[in-house]
C-alpha cells in the first residue's frame, strides 16, 4: 500500500502544480482533476476515503461534507472560484453542469417570457418587502379615489340625469350630515339608558323621546325601546300605532316567562322606525304604584334584550320611580321650550339633581331647547343656550314642526328637513357618550 506522502504527491501531479500564493481550487473541480490523473494502484479518491476502503463517488454529497470538514479543521478551507455568469445571491451551479454553459435562473425567480413583462418572485434577486403594507390587500390600497355620489339638490338632480357620468360630488351638507350618521352609530358595548326630565308638563318630553328614539332606531341595527314612566296616564304610547294593549305591568307579572326577544316583543308596540315602546297604564291610580323597584325590574330586564333604553319621565321628581330612574340612567336629557317659564324649570331640574347627589349625571346631561311654538317671541335664545352649556355637556335646539305640533303618531319622513337634521344632531351628540355605557357608579337600591 502506497504511503500518504505518495498518495499527496500523485494527487498533487494529476491536479497540476499550484503556485503557493494561488487559492486552492474547489472541493468538486479537485475531485474532477484526481480522478483523472495516472493510476498508482489505489482508487483515486476525492481527497477523503470511506472508512470501509471504498472511494465516495465524485460530486457526492458525503465526498463534499467530509472534504469541507477537513480543510475547516485544518483552518484552510478554500475559497471557491465561480464561473462567469454566476450569481452567489441564488447559490451554487448545479454540479454536473457542462462548462460554459449558460447558468440557470435562480430557483426563486421565473424565467422572462419573450414579448410579456415578468414579475420578480420572492428569489434571491429579488427585492425585499418595505413591510407588512407592501402585502396589504385592503379595498382603500387597491381602489381608485372616487367621489362619492351626492345626495340632494342640484349635484343629485346632475348626477342622476347624466347617468352617472358627471359626478360633482358631495355638498359640504351631505358629508357633514354622513359624519353626523357615523356618530351615531358609534359602537356601544352594553345598553346605555337615557331619560327625559323636566319639571314643567307641555315642553314636549313625550315627543322628544319618541323622535329621539326613532332616529336611534332607524339608523343604528340594534334595538331600541322607549319606556313609560310617567304615573300621570302618559302619552307614549299614543305616538306609534298600537299593536298590542299590554302594559309594563303585564310585563313585569309575566317576567318569569320571559326567555327570549320574541317574548318580551309580545308586550310592546312598534313604530316605523323600528322603534319599539313599552306603555304604561292607562289608569293614574294604578300606574301610581309603580315604584322604584318596579322600574328596576324593568330596566334589569329590557338591557338584556335592547341596546337603548329610553324613559318618559313625569314631572315629578319625587316620585317613587323617579329614584330608580336616576340611579340607573347614563346620561339625561333635560328639556325646556324656547320660553322664559321653560327655561327657568330646566334650570331648576338641574338645581334640584345637583343638590340631590346627580352631579356626576348634570355633567353628563344634554339641555334641549324645543320650540313647541312658531316663535319665541323677544327671549334671547342665545344666551338661554349660554346658560345651559355652562351646566351640561351640550346644548340643541330643535325647530318647530307642524308635523310634531299636531300631536299626533310621529313619522319621521313627515318632519321638515330642518327638523331632522336637528334630530341628527341630537343622537349624535348623545352618541358621543355611548363609550362610558355603565360607567356611573350606581347607588345601592334600598328596600322600601
Amino acid at each position: 500500500m502506497e504511503s500518504r506522502d505518495d498518495t499527496g504527491a500523485e494527487r498533487d501531479g494529476a491536479a497540476g502544480a499550484v503556485p503557493p500564493e494561488t487559492d486552492h481550487a474547489p472541493a468538486d473541480e479537485a475531485a474532477t482533476g484526481a480522478s483523472s490523473g495516472p493510476a498508482t494502484g489505489a482508487p483515486a479518491t476525492n481527497g477523503a476515503a470511506d472508512p470501509s476502503g471504498v472511494a465516495a463517488p465524485p460530486d457526492s454529497p458525503e465526498t463534499t461534507r467530509r472534504v469541507d470538514t477537513a480543510e475547516a479543521a485544518r483552518g484552510d478551507a478554500a475559497q471557491p472560484r465561480h464561473a462567469a455568469g454566476f450569481d452567489p445571491r441564488a447559490g451554487a451551479p448545479p454540479t454536473g453542469r457542462a462548462a460554459g454553459a449558460p447558468p440557470a435562473p435562480p430557483s426563486g425567480d421565473r424565467a422572462p417570457v419573450s414579448g410579456r413583462f415578468t414579475t420578480p418572485g420572492r428569489g434571491a434577486g429579488a427585492p425585499q418587502a418595505a413591510g407588512p403594507a407592501s402585502y396589504d390587500l385592503s379595498s382603500a390600497q387597491l381602489l381608485r379615489p372616487s367621489k362619492r355620489p351626492p345626495q340632494t339638490g342640484w349635484r343629485r338632480a346632475l348626477f342622476v340625469g347624466t347617468g352617472g357620468l358627471v359626478n360633482p360630488g358631495e355638498s359640504p351638507g351631505d358629508a357633514a350630515r354622513r359624519e353626523l350618521i357615523a356618530r351615531v352609530n358609534q359602537p356601544l358595548h352594553g345598553c346605555y339608558k337615557i331619560a327625559m326630565l323636566s319639571l314643567k308638563g307641555g315642553v314636549g318630553k313625550t315627543t322628544m323621546t319618541t323622535t329621539l328614539g326613532s332616529t336611534f332606531a332607524s339608523l343604528r341595527g340594534d334595538r331600541v325601546i322607549a319606556v313609560d314612566a310617567n304615573p300621570d296616564r302618559g302619552t307614549l304610547s299614543q305616538k306609534i300605532p298600537l299593536e298590542t294593549t299590554a302594559t309594563v305591568r303585564h310585563l313585569l307579572r309575566d317576567a318569569n316567562r320571559v326567555r327570549r326577544y320574541s317574548d318580551v316583543r309580545a308586550y310592546t308596540s312598534q313604530g316605523p322606525s323600528r322603534l319599539e315602546i313599552l306603555a304604561s297604564e292607562q289608569d293614574p291610580a294604578v300606574s301610581e304604584a309603580f315604584s322604584e323597584v318596579d322600574y328596576r325590574r324593568t330596566v334589569t330586564l329590557l338591557e338584556h334584550f335592547y341596546n337603548v333604553v329610553l324613559t318618559d319621565c313625569g314631572t315629578g321628581l319625587m316620585h317613587s320611580a323617579m329614584k330608580g330612574v336616576l340611579d340607573v340612567a347614563d346620561s339625561l336629557l333635560i328639556v325646556s321650550s324656547a320660553s322664559i317659564d321653560g327655561a327657568r324649570s330646566a334650570s331648576a331640574t338641574l338645581d334640584w339633581l345637583d343638590a340631590h347627589g346627580y352631579r356626576d349625571l348634570v355633567s353628563r346631561s344634554v339641555a334641549v331647547i324645543n320650540y313647541v311654538r312658531r316663535s319665541s317671541g323677544n327671549v334671547d335664545l342665545d344666551r338661554v343656550s349660554d346658560h345651559f352649556a355652562a351646566r351640561c355637556r351640550a346644548v340643541v335646539r330643535l325647530p318647530f314642526d307642524p308635523h310634531l305640533e299636531e300631536g299626533a303618531e310621529i313619522e319621521l319622513e313627515k318632519l321638515s328637513s330642518a327638523t331632522r337634521a336637528a334630530l341628527l344632531e341630537l343622537a349624535a351628540t348623545v352618541a358621543d357618550d355611548f363609550g362610558r355605557a355603565g360607567s356611573r357608579v350606581r347607588l345601592p337600591m334600598i328596600p322600601r
